[in-house]
């Protein structure tokens, strides 16, 4: 179980997964500032003023096997257009979260996050063996908790004052989950989606 969270590539029709390194730096901030993604206060998207630390944690979880972050990059052009993790993880258990996911506001709900989540889902269901996937958002965060429950997943719960923010504010955390035996109906419902819109 050491090795459950190896670095892969996944990939799709339209994008692909690849694991984080610092040398993605400019194409992050690049896709960050399509539509100034860092502005929105409920989640956490980097600036040139913490994109240093972003990466620098996001790779640290990785060397402690509990992450495994990925940049998000279009296929046609070679962009990066987001980034997205599994975190949490608890191979021991075999669970994780996928987790840290945002997308330049030009490819917010073209049918990206759809295969993206599925990228992902897919790998952790039927590569780790993993029994359960986890999805937590702020609970101010309307579209992501919309985009979750249209993934196909379902709300465990809701962690009140769960974090304590940079800027002393506190938050509510929404859960949801997909569980191994509800993957093969997910699976089957992301495959109709990205088939009869084309992603």
């Amino acid at each position: 179980m050491n090795n459950w969270l190896k670095p892969i590539e996944l990939e799709g029709k339209f994008v692909k997964l690849v694991p984080l390194n610092f040398n993605h730096k400019k194409g992050i901030l690049n896709a960050a500032a399509d539509g100034n993604l860092w502005e929105l206060w409920y989640t956490s998207v980097p600036s040139e003023k913490t994109i240093e630390q972003y990466i620098d944690f996001a790779l640290k979880e990785q060397n402690l096997r509990r992450s495994l972050p990925f940049v998000v990059i279009e296929k046609s052009t070679n962009k990066i257009i987001g980034s997205t993790r599994y975190c949490n993880a608890e191979p021991e258990h075999k669970r994780l979260e996928i987790g840290y996911t945002w997308y330049a506001k030009s490819f917010q709900k073209t049918g990206v996050n759809t295969e993206c989540k599925f990228l992902l889902l897919r790998y952790a269901f039927e590569t780790l063996g993993a029994i359960a996937v986890e999805f937590r958002t702020h609970w101010h965060n309307h579209p992501s908790r919309n985009a979750i429950e249209r993934l196909g997943a379902k709300q465990d719960g809701i962690l009140r004052n769960h974090r304590i923010e940079i800027d002393g504010t506190i938050r509510d955390t929404v859960v949801f989950s997909i569980i191994e035996n509800e993957w093969k109906a997910v699976k089957k419902s992301l495959e109709y989606k990205m088939n009869k819109y084309g992603t």
